[in-house]
């Protein structure tokens, strides 16, 4: 086993951690320093190149006000012989500042077909890249 990889679900958690985070607005320098921790610290906890322990889990649902359960929602899963992982797009592009900012816009509009309008275009412009 390479030990260098990043376990599906340790990433998983990172990313989850880094959602959170930008949720709630909090720097990495303010969590880092809830945590007894520096901002640099809480980079490689939620770029997944250092493991977050139990206990450390624990402490960042509490400053992140969140049960431990949060960072274990819509987890990855394998298929039944270990192959590729499943993943969630939409966990994905709300653990980026774009994509949380584009998702807090998008459900300011109250217009049904603008939406509509909006995802057609976002769809386009997907197909282009």
């Amino acid at each position: 086993m390479n030990t260098k990889s990043v376990d599906a679900t340790d990433k998983h958690v990172s990313r989850r951690v880094r959602m959170r985070r930008l949720m709630l607005g909090v720097s990495q320098e303010r969590l880092g320093d809830a945590l007894g921790v520096s901002f640099q610290q809480v980079q490689k906890y939620e770029k997944g190149t250092n493991r977050i322990s139990a206990s450390r889990l624990q402490q960042i649902a509490d400053v992140l006000e969140v049960p431990i359960a949060f960072f274990f929602e819509e987890i990855p899963t394998t298929d039944a012989k270990g192959g590729a992982e499943a993943h969630n797009d939409a966990s994905e592009l709300l653990a980026t500042t774009e994509g949380l900012a584009l998702a807090r816009a998008f459900t300011q509009i109250r217009k049904s077909k603008l939406r509509q309008c909006i995802v057609a275009v976002v769809e386009q412009l997907a197909e282009r890249e």
